[in-house]
């Protein structure tokens, strides 16, 4: 597996709980990496040789402000290319986004505003208006990540994690419980793919707070406090791995045929369906199916 981006899941903790979100941020989440965490996952990639970018985002990133920023600055001198997403809570004016934003200027390469109606659509259009103005003044790039409610009468139409323009919803995460049976429903036997994620070369993965490498949401590989990020890379066989292995030959639908999971007469889409068989195997394989926090279950709970 050869890795060209590192995406660091800061924190799970987040203002809000959009219904939307892949992670289940919340501020009743938990898990939030410390500095040498962040120091270790940026030598380890730095050791890797191939990775191009770093994301830190969350969660909320930005409610970790000392800790992003240092990030950032450690990980630009290390020469990677920087970004980060957040959904701008702090633009609540123009100067005021200025002065959050001004220490970034000269080392962020992208940083990505979440802006759609799961966040209070009037809030964050006119905070993403403040964060855009800074930005301009500090010559920092910036994009927007913007996901469309469900429409009972459209198919999904999601084509990635951060695309360009208004999304579909993707149903995984908080999205598979609050939003699914808000969309049009199908039939199991179609979803014999995974339609967004490279099981096989990814390209980029994500790093939690807990050091798991996430290779989707929830699909742990390993935790890079334990096991090196090269050696994880090594080792991943993804024919072979009882999950991406099934998923890969036959998506969820194989994944579930394959553990002879019971299955409901329909389903929003793919990632619908791989939440519902994952959460239903995870006491099978609990190593990898982690954690906690990717399923909705808080430490406080």
């Amino acid at each position: 597996m050869k890795l060209s981006g590192i995406h660091l899941l800061l924190t799970y903790q987040c203002i809000f709980e959009c219904d939307h979100c892949f992670v289940w941020g919340s501020p009743s989440q938990s898990g939030t990496m410390r500095l040498r965490d962040i120091e270790s996952i940026l030598r380890q990639a730095r050791e890797l040789g191939t990775v191009e970018w770093i994301y830190f985002e969350g969660g909320e990133s930005f409610l970790y402000y000392p800790l992003v920023l240092k990030g950032v600055q450690i990980a630009a001198g290390l020469g990677f290319a920087v970004g980060v997403v957040s959904n701008a809570y702090w633009a609540t004016d123009a100067e005021d986004a200025y002065l959050w934003l001004e220490p970034f200027a000269g080392i962020l390469r992208q940083l990505s505003i979440s802006v759609d109606a799961y966040h209070g659509e009037d809030d964050s259009t006119r905070q993403a208006e403040h964060a855009r103005a800074a930005c301009e003044r500090l010559k920092i790039p910036i994009g927007v990540i913007s996901i469309a409610q469900p429409d009972p009468a459209v198919a999904p139409a999601a084509t990635g994690e951060l695309p360009a323009g208004e999304s579909a919803v993707m149903y995984r995460g908080r999205a598979a419980e609050k939003l699914a049976s808000q969309a049009p429903q199908q039939p199991p036997d179609r979803f014999t793919t995974c339609p967004h994620e490279d099981l096989r070369e990814p390209g980029r993965v994500h790093i939690d707070a807990l050091g798991n490498l996430h290779i989707c949401h929830g699909i742990s590989l390993g935790s890079v406090f334990q096991t090196s990020l090269h050696e994880i890379c090594e080792k991943y066989d993804p024919d072979a791995h009882p999950i991406t292995g099934p998923l890969l030959s036959g998506g969820p639908a194989e994944l579930a045929r394959r553990n002879d999971l019971p299955l409901r007469g329909s389903y929003a889409d793919a990632c619908h369906l791989c939440c519902e068989a994952r959460r239903a195997l995870r006491s099978r394989f609990a190593e990898i199916l982690m954690p906690d926090q990717m399923y909705g279950i808080f430490n406080n709970q």
